[in-house]
């Protein structure tokens, strides 16, 4: 199928611009961060973060999938990409202007009443990211990963070469009494310089995305933005929904724990969440090129099937991506402090829950494609109401495990709602039943991994190794992976 060839090309490129510069932030930065920072410091990090995902879907508001949806009517593409541009615009504006007016109440809320300055630098990180979205989508939508995937890239060095500056060349500068930095700089700023590293980086994006932004006639068309609101709100609802079941175990640790320490577990949680976001790395990269390409195919006869086949081996590629995370454990646990590794024992439940939520996304297009966007409200819905239901129940007792798992049922459920809905108004023939067998020999394998007491590291990565090999072949022999990408790249 020689657009599934295309969809992979471009997944491979979109993942230079969304695994390399993650790469480098959660190898670079979170090894830097869990050696300098306290376990509690490290919590601050990791909660205000999790309210960025939250807060990111409420400024987007559905926008970037409601642009891939109408940019489709390729007469009135540049005032769509206007609208969309100048709606962003606004209320990212009205939120940073709320929050800084706000301040002292929104700061008490979040429990920050002493660090009002990490709120406004957030605030603002956060408005600047969400307004990059739409220029992001078009770059996405007009086919041109290369120079999406440079400036997610180049935000993300300069960001690390802010934090080196911040952490390593400044304090050293101050300790040899430097008068440009005595007046600026704060050796007790500690945390602040993360987020102020942050906003460096969001600023610089913004920048190398400006002669895309300007390049358009500023147009707003009230009737293409009720248009779009109409069929993108929806999709807020369940973005945010959804987004709970990333971020909402951060924030109810800290208040749910019991312990004076809350920060410090949300902290040892989050280095070994990294971890297993890796995961979710691969899954994103995979998204960014399938999104516009199936909504690009929905107007095609066969585009059912071109869904099912891309499911399929999506799924079994995942896979693949999940031994590698689980089985190499033992090497990727160096990325964080060792004070905070007893947390990589939720890397194998996380990753297993984002690995079920690609399937969800796979499967969503459904009601995306159709303008049925009402049904992804339900099912985030859902999916939300059983994440907080089992961290709000079993967090007192079972700590930031309880999270771990919540990811594994909420996701659950929603690809089975989304199942259920879809036979009735957009039934696709997905054969989930045949990719069975590798979902059990994938969590057999993790299973006996564990099991098994290996020597030393040489005798684990090899004898690993073999069992990600076994797992190749067999999808080798039941589905001929290796000769379907082999295929796909002759053509």
């Amino acid at each position: 199928m020689k657009e599934v060839r295309t969809l992979a090309k471009q997944t491979v490129i979109y993942g230079f611009g969304t695994i390399v510069p993650r790469f480098l932030n959660y190898g670079i930065l979170t090894f830097f961060y869990t050696r300098i920072f306290e376990k509690g410091e490290y919590g601050i990090v990791t909660e205000l973060y999790a309210w960025m995902v939250l807060l990111l879907i409420i400024l987007t508001y559905g926008m970037e999938t409601g642009f891939f949806r109408f940019a489709q009517e390729k007469k009135d593409y540049e005032k769509i990409y206007s609208t969309a541009i100048i709606s962003l615009f606004v209320t990212s504006s009205l939120f940073i202007i709320f929050v800084f007016l706000f301040i002292e109440p929104v700061a008490t809320v979040l429990k920050y009443s002493s660090n009002q300055d990490y709120i406004k630098m957030f605030a603002v990180i956060v408005s600047i990211d969400a307004f990059n979205a739409i220029p992001f989508a078009r770059l996405r939508n007009d086919n041109k990963p290369v120079i999406f995937s440079i400036i997610k890239i180049a935000n993300v060095v300069i960001t690390i070469l802010a934090v080196l500056f911040f952490f390593i060349l400044a304090p050293s500068l101050y300790q040899q009494q430097n008068e440009g930095l005595l007046k600026f700089y704060d050796p007790d700023y500690g945390v602040g310089y993360v987020f102020l590293a942050n906003l460096t980086g969001s600023a610089a994006t913004l920048l190398m995305l400006l002669p895309f932004i300007i390049k358009t006639k500023p147009v707003y068309d009230l009737i293409i933005w009720k248009r779009m609101i109409k069929y993108s709100f929806p999709l807020l609802i369940a973005g945010l929904s959804g987004s709970i079941n990333d971020a909402i175990d951060k924030i109810l640790l800290r208040r749910l724990t019991g312990e004076e320490n809350g920060l410090e577990i949300v902290g040892e949680y989050g280095a070994g969440y990294k971890i297993a976001v890796l995961m979710a790395l691969f899954i994103q990269m995979f998204r960014f090129a399938a999104e516009p390409f199936f909504f690009e195919r929905a107007k095609y006869e066969k585009a059912k099937e071109t869904y099912a086949f891309v499911m399929k081996y999506f799924v079994i590629s995942m896979l693949v991506v999940y031994l590698g995370i689980n089985l190499y454990i033992s090497g990727f646990q160096l990325i964080i402090g060792e004070t905070f590794r007893e947390a990589v024992v939720v890397v194998p439940i996380v990753s297993m829950g984002y690995l079920m939520y690609g399937i969800y996304m796979n499967h969503s297009i459904w009601y995306k494609i159709n303008d049925m966007t009402k049904f992804g409200i339900y099912i985030a819905l859902a999916g939300a109401l059983i994440t907080v239901v089992i961290n709000v129940v079993f967090i007192p007792a079972y700590s930031y495990m309880a999270s771990a798992w919540a990811h594994v049922a909420s996701y659950g459920v929603m690809i089975g709602l989304s199942f259920v809905f879809a036979r009735k108004h957009f039934r696709i023939n997905y054969k989930m039943k045949e990719l069975v067998p590798y979902f059990i020999l994938a969590i057999g394998i993790v299973i006996l991994s564990r099991i098994l007491n290996y020597k030393n590291l040489a005798i684990e990565l090899t004898i690993n190794s073999l069992f990600i090999i076994i797992f190749i072949l067999f999808a080798q022999y039941k589905d001929n992976l290796i000769s379907m990408f082999l295929k796909q790249g002759s053509k």
